[in-house]
């Protein structure tokens, strides 16, 4: 203002950052603070390794992880695999680019850029962490060590001090590797290490399992479906949950066009792409009892490398043969149980599992409370098992009935007794009168044996007698050749169980593994040949290397004109015996077949064993506790239609095999079934019958009952 003083201006007060001794302090107290905080992480560094709680990666240059044997059949399709973690180890080079791409942009982007631990990443998770939004921030390198050793990184562990320590120890572990290892070799580590669900560890073994392709052929989408399993293996199942996995998948396919490895068009294709799993990636729910038996027989053989040193197992198994075994048996039980072949008074399967509901079964030993079943086919000349089912549920009974049940045979044992009796100089024309017999035996009651209708028909011929089935003709035959005669031909065509020297043998009272009753047939197909049944064709290592081949192996049992004796006998059970209406009536198999029923006192066990000229076949049934099956229980009623319904099914596929060449040396005539005779043009036509005989055994005389002619001929 004119002529007056100016206003003093107020002084204005200086901020405590304006001292320079408040300054000097306080960067004095940050750096001690900073170079505290820093001597705690270096001593904690330190220490999170102290006492060997961190591992040695020495070994990681020649790393060799655990990795699943694998059962094939015989055409090379896989079965299933024996071990804990499913894995199928491949190099880099056999991965698809589009994998290692899907797998680096949802889990560590830069990756060739830092060395086992991202700064960038690390402090931004801290940010968000502080601001209450939780962030992993591990890299590959941090998660391969983690896979490595989940004993002593437990990637479980997240929260306080334990997740700290962890983290400070998958770190330290990450730097060690990076610092010894290339980006290439962590990088096929990792992708063969990490689990992705559904007992699937490593890409291959994935890719297999949701895709059945392999790791190098797997597209963008599928590629980002694996990358999108390493987040929570169960959550994002495809399987199981295939509308998150799809969203998980798009969200990924959405990384990999942001970091620039795929265009907007092509990314929006691929997550319009639609998921497209394997129908079956093996056939573990198939010949489950077959797998099991291979694998303690590996299990004896190679211990617990069986689980972890990736074999490649080659069986004979042949899988349609397998399923249609499956198909034919299970459909003949609940045929049975339904009462379609009559009335049925048991607890049936599907009752069982409506009483057991969800819950696993308790797998009781030997001992299921329904009606069970058993079938076995074996390739005559080779002794190869082409199918085995060893009962209705593996999961909930694993006991085979193939290999560890021992039951009664019952009238499958008679071709035995005919066997030896041919040997022996028996023909089969000759006669044998079916009436009731009495069997002293020292210190016990007189054994009376009956008939399965308790009728008796008078003289029939010893073919007759066979096919029929009629057990006082088998236990005269056998009576007459001796226990020792018919043991010692069952145990030279397989059976190892102990046989007592008993007459009751004659009609089957012994008991038997019924592996080895089946494969015993094959001495009647390959016409004197016994052949033992086997299952595993090779054994590979993971380099292809064969570390063990079983051998075939075979013996002559009979000579070829008493085989083809026993044949011709066991091809009229088909033809017009016990098993002609089930196998050649009803059951239309046409093919040139052999077999023998049989059925057990009081029907509690009834079997078919069938063969052709290239297969033969099995089929049990029973309970595991002996009882009743049901009233009029028969082989042929009972097991000879599932047979027939499984080898048709079989020889839909199949070449048809020819029938069996009588060999040369065998005589052959028109006998009178009446007198056992040769035939003369008086006697009836429905006794004259054509017959084979081993030379020597021929009838001499005419039918001295009709016609002129008496004496020789």
């Amino acid at each position: 203002m004119p002529g007056g003083s100016r206003p003093s201006k107020k002084p204005q007060s200086l901020h405590w950052w304006h001292y320079p001794g408040r300054r000097r302090k306080l960067l004095l107290w940050v750096g001690a603070i900073g170079l505290f905080l820093l001597a705690v992480a270096a001593g904690a560094w330190n220490r999170v390794c102290a006492g060997g709680a961190c591992p040695s990666i020495a070994g990681l240059s020649n790393y060799d992880p655990e990795e699943a044997s694998k059962l094939y059949a015989a055409d090379g399709r896989l079965i299933t695999d024996f071990g804990l973690q499913r894995r199928t180890a491949v190099p880099l080079s056999q991965i698809s680019p589009a994998i290692v791409a899907a797998f680096l942009a949802v889990e560590d982007r830069r990756f060739y850029q830092h060395h086992g631990l991202d700064w960038i990443r690390a402090f931004g998770a801290l940010k968000r962490t502080l601001l209450g939004r939780t962030e992993g921030f591990s890299t590959i390198t941090m998660q391969l060590a983690g896979n490595l050793w989940p004993e002593q990184i437990d990637r479980s562990q997240r929260e306080g001090f334990a997740g700290l320590t962890r983290k400070m120890r998958e770190a330290r572990m990450a730097f060690e590797i990076e610092r010894n290892y290339s980006k290439e070799k962590i990088l096929e580590l990792y992708l063969n290490q990490i689990n992705l669900g559904n007992g699937a560890f490593g890409v291959e073994a994935a890719s297999q399992r949701y895709f059945g392709k392999s790791a190098r052929s797997v597209n963008v989408a599928e590629a980002a479906v694996l990358a999108a399993l390493a987040k929570a293996p169960g959550r994002y199942n495809p399987r199981k949950s295939p509308r998150l996995a799809v969203q998980r998948r798009n969200l990924i396919i959405g990384m990999m066009e942001d970091w620039g490895k795929l265009s907007h068009e092509s990314a929006e294709a691929w997550k319009a792409y639609p998921l497209t799993l394997s129908s079956r990636s093996d056939y573990s729910g198939v010949a489950q009892y077959f797998a099991e038996y291979i694998r303690q027989i590996l299990q004896a053989r190679f211990g617990t490398d069986l689980y972890r040193s990736g074999f490649r197992i080659y069986t004979t198994l042949d899988l349609d043969m397998q399923q249609a075994a499956e198909r034919a048996l299970e459909a003949q039980l609940t045929a049975i149980e339904d009462g379609s072949l009559g009335a049925y008074r048991h607890l049936t399967y599907r009752q069982y599992l409506d009483r057991r509901g969800d819950a696993p079964g308790d797998d009781a030993g030997p001992f299921s409370p329904y009606l069970q079943g058993l079938a076995l086919t074996v390739e005559a000349r080779t002794g190869y098992i082409r199918a085995m089912v060893g009962g209705r549920d593996f999961e909930d009974n694993k006991f085979n009935r193939v290999t560890q049940a021992v039951r009664q045979a019952g009238s499958t044992f008679k071709p035995f007794v005919y066997s030896a009796a041919l040997e022996a100089g028996i023909p089969w024309s000759a006669l044998v009168e079916d009436s009731p017999v009495s069997v002293e035996i020292p210190d016990q009651p007189t054994w009376e044996p009956k008939n399965y209708d308790s009728k008796f028909a008078g003289m029939m011929t010893m073919r007759k007698g066979m096919y029929g089935s009629v057990n006082t003709v088998a236990v005269k035959v056998g009576l007459r050749i001796g226990e020792d005669a018919v043991a010692d031909m069952a145990a030279n065509m397989g059976i190892t169980t102990r046989i007592p020297r008993v007459p009751s043998i004659f009609i089957g009272s012994a008991d038997v593994v019924p592996m080895e009753l089946i494969s015993a047939y094959t001495t009647f197909a390959n016409l004197g040949v016994a052949t033992t049944p086997v299952g595993i064709l090779r054994v590979e290592d993971r380099d292809g290397r064969i570390i063990w081949q079983p051998e075939t192996k075979e013996r002559r049992v009979l000579d070829p004109q008493h085989a083809w004796l026993i044949l011709d006998g066991l091809r009229d059970v088909v033809r017009r015996g016990t098993a002609a209406g089930a196998v050649a009536g009803r059951g239309g198999f046409t093919i040139p077949a052999g077999g023998k029923t049989g059925t057990t006192n009081d029907g509690m066990d009834v079997w078919f064993i069938g063969f052709t000229n290239d297969l033969v076949t099995g089929v049990w049934m029973g309970f595991d506790k002996k009882t009743v099956i049901k009233s009029n229980a028969q082989g042929g009623l009972l097991a000879a239609p599932a047979w027939a319904a499984m080898m048709r099914e079989i020889y839909e596929r199949r070449r048809t095999p020819e029938p069996w060449p009588m060999p040369e040396g065998l005589l052959e005539f028109d006998i009178d079934e009446g007198t056992g005779f040769l035939a003369t043009p008086f006697c009836p036509r429905e006794q004259v019958t054509h017959e084979y005989f081993y030379p020597g055994t021929e009838p001499l005389q005419h039918c001295p009952l009709h016609g002129p002619f008496r004496g020789g001929r």
